[in-house]
Formats: structure tokens, C-alpha cells, sequence
């Protein structure tokens, strides 16, 4: 596992190449289907370019296997300024089995400790068995369920919200 901070050799290519093969697996980040290649280079390309994001990858045989980021609040959002998102989280499925899943959840949860985060948030469509499996494996507290998360295949699919406690036992306090 490591984060990228540019492209090297095959990087980009290779993420592209797992990206779709995640997202023609039903695990894709809000794809259902596969963009134009340029579409999904430019995304990539993009996400390096944010400050506030971190992309980590997961790697099989030296080949870029799947992703992760840290998305941390912009400065201007003091009242969630401890709280980090995980998104565009995924393992193509010739890379499936290999601890790939697990390794990149906890570089994310490292790096968001090492920026400050006490608390990382996800969502996951109710339809990605694996990955709510691996979350929860790893204390990612389900607190929430939203049945018109997504439109897929012309019906509603579930959403669920995780939280994680990173300084704790991934239980909160409850406020008032």
C-alpha cells in the first residue's frame, strides 16, 4: 500500500484499468458504467490536484489493484474539523483476496490520524457485500441506513453510513 503523489511508469494506466473492472463488478464510486478512458484519466489526474485529498493505492504483483481516499474538511469547516471521508474505496476483483481491502483501510486511517482526524465517515450501497463486510471487520460503526441512496439497474438500492472512532474503541460519546 502506498499513496501516490504522481504517476509513474504504468500508475495511471493500471488505476484506470482497475477502476473499471471494480465499477463492471458493481463496486464502482458512484459509476455504473465504465466513462471514456480520457474521462476516468482526468478524474485520476484531478484528484492529485486537490489539497484536502489523499489517494492511496493498493498494489498485486508491482500492478495497481485498487484505491482509497482521505478527503479531510476544507480549512473553513471548523465544526467538522476532526472528522475525515473515506471515498472512492475499492479492490478489482481479479485482486480480491489478497488483503488488499484491509490494507488500504487502515493506510487511510493512518494518514487521518497523522493530519489530525478523530473521526473517518463512509458510505457504502447496501449491494457491495464485501467491502460493508471488510468495514465492519475493521469497527466501522453502521449508523445509519438511507433506502434511496442510489438509482441502479431502475430501482432504488440501499445506502449505508460508517463511522470510526480513531483515537477510541470505535464508540463515541453521545452529545446532547
Amino acid at each position: 500500500m502506498d499513496r501516490l503523489t504522481g504517476f509513474h511508469g504504468p500508475d495511471l494506466h493500471d488505476l484506470c484499468d482497475a477502476a473499471e473492472a471494480a465499477i463492471l463488478d458493481g463496486g464502482g464510486f458512484g459509476w455504473l458504467s465504465p466513462p471514456p478512458r480520457q474521462t476516468m484519466e482526468t478524474y485520476w489526474q484531478g484528484v492529485l490536484l486537490v489539497p484536502e485529498r489523499e489517494l492511496f493505492v493498493g498494489r498485486l504483483d508491482n500492478t495497481i489493484a485498487g484505491s482509497a481516499q482521505l478527503v479531510r474538511p476544507p480549512r473553513n469547516n471548523e465544526a467538522q474539523n476532526l472528522t475525515g471521508q473515506l471515498t472512492t474505496f475499492f479492490v478489482a476483483p481479479w485482486a480480491r483476496g489478497h488483503g488488499l481491502a484491509a490494507g488500504l483501510l487502515r493506510q487511510v486511517e493512518d494518514a487521518a490520524r497523522r493530519n489530525g482526524l478523530r473521526v473517518l465517515n463512509l458510505d457504502i450501497r447496501a449491494t457491495q457485500k464485501r467491502a460493508i463486510e471488510v468495514v465492519e471487520q475493521l469497527g466501522y460503526v453502521r449508523w445509519g441506513t438511507h433506502p434511496h441512496y442510489a438509482w441502479v439497474q431502475d430501482r432504488w438500492v440501499t445506502g449505508y453510513f460508517y463511522y470510526k472512532d480513531l483515537i477510541g474503541n470505535g464508540a463515541l460519546p453521545q452529545g446532547d
